[in-house]
C-alpha cells in the first residue's frame, strides 16, 4: 500500500506544479529537492533547478524536480542511468524559444560588462514565423496563425539577431525576455509538456517491461533538440519511432525481445528528410523480421 501511495504522489506532484504555474501562484515558495536521491544524482538536480528557476521561475523548476521524484528508489534504475534522466529533462525543459534567447543574450551582455575586453559576438537565429507567433499566449498567437495559414506565410523564414552592443539592444532584448511570464501560457508550451511526460512514460514503461532497453529509451530526448527544421525533424522521427517500435513492443503488440537494438538501428536510419523515407523502410524491415521470429540486424 505504501508503495502504491508513493508511486500515485509521484505521479501527482507534477500535475500540481502545473496547475500552481498557470494558475499564477507565488513563485517565491521555497524549493523541495525530492528524496531518495543519491549523492551522484543530487547535485545535477540542484543544478538544473537553479537554472529552470532562471529559465522560467520557481514552480517551474519544482515540477522537474516532481517529475524527478517518480523514478526515486525504482530498482530497475541505476545512479548513471537517473544522472543522464536529470541532465536531459532539464535541457528539454528549457527548450529554445525567442524567449530563450533574448534570455541567452543578456546574460552574455551581464558578462561583458564585467569583462569589457571580450569581444562582442553578433548572434544570428533563423525561425520560422509560426515558431516566432508560437511563443505568444494562446488568446493572441491563435488568431495570428490563422491570418499567416490563411495568407500562406506560416513557413515563411525569419532572420533574427540577438546583439548586445547598444542600449536600444539591450531594452529590445529586456523586453522580449519578459514575455517569459506567458510562456507557459504559450501555443508552444502544452506541446513541449505533452512530450516531456510521453518521454517519461516511455521510460517508466521500459523500466517495467524491459530494463535492458531502458537506456535506449532515455536517450532518444537527443532526438530532439535545437529550433526550426532541426527540431521539427527531430520530434518527427521521435514519434515515428516510439509509436511504430517502443509503444508496441510495451503493449505486447510487437515481439521485440532486444528493442534496445531495434531503436538503435532506426535511429541510424533518421534522416534529415520530411518523407521519413529511409527511417520508415528500415523500421517496416524490423517489424517483418520481429513477425517471421527473427531479431533486429547485427552489424
Amino acid at each position: 500500500m505504501n508503495g502504491l501511495k508513493a508511486k500515485l504522489e509521484g505521479w501527482l506532484a507534477p500535475v500540481r506544479s502545473t496547475v500552481a504555474q498557470l494558475m499564477g501562484e507565488d513563485d517565491d515558495s521555497p524549493l523541495c529537492v525530492p528524496d531518495g536521491l543519491s549523492d551522484t544524482v543530487r547535485p545535477i538536480a540542484v543544478e538544473a533547478m537553479n537554472m529552470l528557476v532562471d529559465y522560467q521561475g520557481t514552480s517551474y523548476a519544482q515540477l522537474y524536480l516532481d517529475r524527478l521524484k517518480r523514478f526515486a528508489g525504482r530498482r530497475t534504475l541505476d545512479d548513471a542511468l537517473f544522472c543522464e534522466i536529470a541532465r536531459l529533462m532539464a535541457a528539454r525543459m528549457s527548450y529554445e524559444d525567442p524567449i530563450r534567447m533574448a534570455q541567452l543574450k543578456l546574460a552574455e551582455a551581464e558578462i561583458r560588462n564585467r569583462r569589457p575586453q571580450d569581444t562582442y559576438i553578433d548572434d544570428v537565429w533563423k525561425f520560422r514565423l509560426d515558431e516566432m507567433v508560437s511563443s505568444l499566449p494562446g488568446m493572441v498567437a491563435d488568431p495570428v496563425l490563422s491570418g499567416l495559414a490563411w495568407m500562406g506565410w506560416l513557413h515563411m523564414p525569419v532572420t533574427r539577431r540577438f546583439r548586445t552592443d547598444s542600449r536600444l539592444s539591450i531594452r529590445r532584448l529586456k523586453m522580449e525576455a519578459s514575455l517569459r511570464r506567458w510562456r507557459l501560457r504559450s501555443v508552444r508550451y502544452p506541446k513541449e509538456r505533452a512530450w516531456v511526460e510521453r518521454w517519461l512514460h516511455m521510460i517508466d514503461r521500459s523500466l517495467t517491461k524491459q530494463p535492458e532497453a531502458a537506456s535506449t529509451i532515455v536517450r532518444t530526448a537527443t532526438m530532439v533538440q535545437g529550433y526550426g527544421h532541426v527540431y521539427r525533424q527531430g520530434l518527427a522521427d521521435w514519434h515515428l519511432i516510439i509509436d511504430e517500435l517502443a509503444k508496441p513492443t510495451f503493449d505486447g503488440k510487437l515481439n521485440l525481445p532486444d528493442l534496445a537494438a531495434a531503436v538503435a538501428e532506426a535511429r541510424a536510419a533518421a534522416m534529415p528528410d520530411p518523407r521519413q523515407a529511409a527511417l520508415k523502410r528500415t523500421i517496416a524491415a524490423i517489424k517483418a523480421r520481429a513477425a517471421d521470429g527473427g531479431d533486429v540486424a547485427v552489424g
